[in-house]
């Protein structure tokens, strides 16, 4: 009886969009409600809405291919990351594809429209740091055109170490679970190229105080 108490419990917390993970010192994470029903994929400007002086923000996303958790570096690139957790917010990334899937190389999404064209509406500067580097697999940075100003919501997620990125695009956060998920994304490019894209589902973000 009580075991299907607890499941119930935990059932109706999923249900209701809340979600807490466990870390390793101990602590919970809390999702964050959303500020929309439905997708929102057009804005003048963001609105601030992370407090990096009191949270760590991490990221959620559900793939067509299975969950993918990252630790998003609110500190190091607070515009950045404000600007990710607003659209996240604002469910702009469901449905999205990942557009640009280079095995070996990266996956790339954000980018409502599929052609890599597409953007939030506004665009921001470039946020480097010589503690972060492309170094390894799993860094989360943001895509951009030849001009350093022109970031907006598409970003991708590394496959390896890709030192020739490094210092030139904004790295904002880092894959902590589902690293294993993103390497079953469907290439876009390359011999093992499909022409099913796969998808972001949703996005919830999660913060846990410092």
């Amino acid at each position: 009886m009580r075991l299907a108490l607890l499941l119930a419990i935990l059932l109706a917390m999923l249900a209701a969009g809340w979600m807490f993970w466990p870390r390793s010192d101990g602590g919970k994470m809390e999702t964050l409600p959303y500020r929309s029903d439905t997708p929102v994929t057009r804005f003048a400007q963001p609105e601030q809405v992370i407090d990096p002086a009191r949270y760590d923000y991490y990221a959620e996303l559900e793939t067509s291919k299975g969950r993918v958790l990252l630790d998003l570096f609110e500190n190091e690139a607070p515009i950045t990351v404000n600007s990710f957790v607003f659209l996240a917010l604002h469910r702009y990334f469901e449905g999205v594809p990942f557009h640009r899937v280079i095995p070996g190389f990266v996956a790339q999404t954000g980018d409502p429209t599929g052609t890599g064209m597409g953007g939030p509406g506004y665009q921001f500067g470039l946020e480097v740091t010589p503690r972060l580097n492309y170094d390894k697999k799993g860094v989360v940075g943001m895509a951009r055109t030849m001009d350093p100003n022109s970031n907006g919501s598409q970003f991708f997620i590394t496959y390896g170490p890709t030192p020739n990125l490094n210092q030139q695009y904004t790295i904002f956060g880092q894959v902590q679970e589902g690293m294993e998920v993103l390497e079953r994304i469907n290439p876009t490019e390359g011999p093992q190229a499909q022409r099913e894209r796969d998808r972001i589902l949703s996005v919830k973000i999660l913060v846990k105080s410092k």
